[in-house]
Formats: structure tokens, sequence, C-alpha cells
């Protein structure tokens, strides 16, 4: 077995944490997120890898994370992004790139920028059909 990344063992310590903040036992929660509790354990201690996309989805949902931070802690991007990036590769990835080294506050205030331009049009579409 490879070793996880430090990364991927975050992701089970942060599911651990989670679940034992809400006093979820392991077996309920496992039973919950549809895992076998002995798995559930290895990721926990990071003895195994964290679960397909759709699984760590229940997990984020149950644990009220933010499903696109907990892909990212197990090392995996979700299916609509990456067909996003392969839909439009070069201009993607440059967009992405054009982010490095802008803090947070700026990517947010770029990105809710580009939802409203996107809301107004469709508004404008409904209303000029």
């Amino acid at each position: 077995m490879t070793p996880l990344t430090p990364q991927e063992n975050q992701f089970g310590k942060l599911i651990r944490e989670r679940r034992e903040a809400k006093n979820i036992s392991l077996r309920k929660f496992a039973q919950q997120v549809g895992l076998s509790a002995t798995y559930l354990s290895k990721i926990e201690r990071g003895e195994m890898a964290a679960p397909g996309e759709e699984k760590i989805k229940i997990i984020a949902e149950h644990l009220e994370l933010d499903e696109d931070e907990l892909l990212a802690l197990a090392g995996k991007v979700s299916t609509d992004l990456k067909e996003l990036i392969m839909e439009h590769p070069k201009v993607i990835a440059n967009f992405l790139r054009s982010t490095h080294g802008h803090s947070v506050k700026e990517i947010q205030r770029i990105t809710e920028k580009l939802q409203n331009e996107v809301l107004s049009k469709t508004q404008k579409e409904e209303i000029d059909p």
C-alpha cells in the first residue's frame, strides 16, 4: 500500500474530529454514510485512503463541511470541475494560474463579480427572451 500524503492524513483526522465533536459514534456514522466501521476507522487513523467522491460528499453533508474542501483534503477534485477543465483546458488553466499570488479575499471578490454578471445576464434573458 502506498503511504498517504500528509494532506490525506489530514482528511481522516478532520473526519474524526468533526464526528467526535458532533458526538456521533464511529459505528453510527459509518452506517449513516454507507461505509463499514472498520474502513472508516482506518481512514480516520490514516491507514487507508479516502473513499470516492460521492461518499466524500455524503460525509461532508453529514459533518456540515464544504465538499470541495473535503475533496481537496482527500487529494480529489469534483467531477463537475474536471468536466469544466476538460471543456476549456487552456482558458480554465490560465484563469486558475492568474489567481496565484492573490489573497483569498481578492479571489472571492472576483468570483462574486462573475457570479453577479451571470445572474444579471440570466435575468435580462428572462425579461427579453
